[in-house]
């Protein structure tokens, strides 16, 4: 994603009516950036720019957010901040996310599907998953071997 210079840049070149506006100013108070609008975005940390991204894509009024490993680079704070946000809008947006970061998948997500080598081998919800022995046995190895 290319970023703009400043977030309020940003909200500028959504689009020049009212609508695009207000829709981009509710979308950087969502995920917590409203009071950041005039910051130079290659200044901020890499979780507000994660922000930033998911803000866009919000502003749009998506009914489907697709995320490809939003926690990725972020330290232990920046990802609780980012599963919280995200939590906020599930509900009315359905968000189908590609995560390695597993406690984050545990606390956000009703369903989990785990892959290995490209198969699903279990589609479940989190306490199942985390019982199920096919995905200890991939991503733990076999203890009892």
């Amino acid at each position: 994603t290319v970023l703009p210079r400043r977030y309020s840049e940003w909200i500028c070149s959504v689009g020049r009516g009212a609508g695009m506006v207000t829709a981009a100013r509710q979308a950087l108070t969502r995920v917590g950036l409203a009071q950041r609008a005039d910051c130079v975005a290659a200044q901020v940390s890499h979780g507000e720019r994660r922000q930033l991204e998911v803000a866009m894509a919000l502003a749009m009024q998506p009914k489907l957010l697709l995320l490809d490993e939003p926690m990725a680079g972020m330290g232990k704070a920046e990802t609780r901040n980012m599963v919280e946000w995200l939590r906020s809008v599930v509900g009315p947006i359905t968000i189908l996310m590609v995560e390695h970061d597993m406690d984050a998948v545990f606390s956000l997500a009703d369903r989990i599907s785990v892959l290995v080598a490209g198969r699903v081998i279990a589609t479940d919800t989190a306490a199942a998953i985390r019982a199920n022995r096919a995905v200890q046995r991939a991503y733990l190895g076999d203890r009892n071997a």
